[in-house]
């Protein structure tokens, strides 16, 4: 059984900028590239598998082809989208959909619940997490009205820091962030606000109604199950668990070896360089664990964010 490494797909965005090629060191298609989608099977970025047995093929075909090396994980579509974001300016005020909500006005689309993994940002960067409207009818007035100082949430952020998104819950990147996003394999966004920016000379398409059906008001933060433990070899970091993945970090130091026990496992390496089981791996790189391929021995000193599908 192989590891299944992958080829990233890139999304350029008004927002976007090079750090992608900077600090990744990614053939990016443009000096405005906001996203890598590095571990994708959804039909808008399917990335391919670079190597191996499986080289050239589609994630999505062997989603399709090979179930049991995903543990035979229920569903007809592969459950997650693991992204790179750099945002070089802030990105739309927006909120996602549920499944429910998305099954029925999105043509079956999976919704969107998501966490952020700030892996840099500039000094004094802020980020936008929920609102101040106390309800349901207070958020409509101040949509409809343009009271956006008043109605968005802003937090400063920094560097480590990580944030649940839930459905409903009102967020924005903001300029000078570096985030690694872990997600539901969905790309369904609802654009409440703009800052009025124009796209090729017109404003970019709002949601405002999608947005005011979907924000849940009053916002309350999401809570997150997170704590630090130290492995021979690693500092563990759990991030999350919630009903669609659950997330860890690893700062690995020397050899550590760890055997991931659900369906299958995404692995990123978002800093330093090693060895797994022998291969070498570096920063910006990114592979799937099959489900029962037994232990990885990672070597070296790197980062890695990890996540398993949860079954719901």
């Amino acid at each position: 059984m192989e590891l299944l490494f992958l080829e990233p797909v890139f999304k350029e965005a008004i927002w976007g900028g090079t750090k992608l090629r900077d600090s990744f060191g990614y053939d990016i298609p443009s000096d405005t590239t906001g996203e890598c989608w590095a571990i994708s099977a959804h039909k808008n970025g399917d990335c391919k598998i670079a190597g191996g047995r499986y080289d050239g093929k589609y994630l999505s075909q062997l989603w399709e082809e090979e179930p049991e090396l995903f543990g035979n994980y229920p569903g007809d579509q592969f459950p997650l989208l693991i992204k790179i974001i750099d945002a070089k300016n802030d990105l739309s005020i927006q909120v996602h959909p549920d499944d429910a909500y998305a099954a029925e006005h999105e043509n079956g689309s999976l919704g969107k619940t998501e966490c952020w993994y700030v892996l840099d940002c500039e000094p004094d960067t802020k980020i936008v997490i929920g609102h101040n409207a106390k309800d349901k009818k207070e958020l409509e007035e101040m949509i409809r009205q343009g009271r956006w100082s008043e109605f968005i949430r802003v937090v400063d952020v920094k560097k480590g820091d990580f944030f649940q998104i839930n459905p409903g819950c009102l967020h924005a990147i903001k300029g000078g962030t570096v985030i690694l996003e872990t997600q539901q394999s969905s790309d369904i966004t609802y654009r409440v606000y703009d800052y009025d920016r124009l796209s090729n000379g017109k404003p970019r398409q709002l949601h405002v109604e999608q947005s005011i059906d979907t924000i849940v008001a009053p916002f309350e933060p999401a809570k997150c199950d997170t704590y630090t433990e130290n492995l021979q070899g690693a500092e563990h970091k759990h991030l999350i668990t919630c009903p669609f993945y659950s997330v860890d970090k690893y700062d690995v130091d020397g050899v550590f070896t760890i055997e991931f026990d659900k369906y299958f496992t995404d692995v990123s390496v978002v800093e330093g360089s090693g060895t797994v089981n022998g291969i070498p791996v570096e920063k910006g790189q990114h592979f799937i664990v099959p489900a029962g391929y037994g232990k990885c021995r990672f070597e070296g000193v790197m980062s890695l964010i990890c996540s398993t599908p949860e079954k719901h």
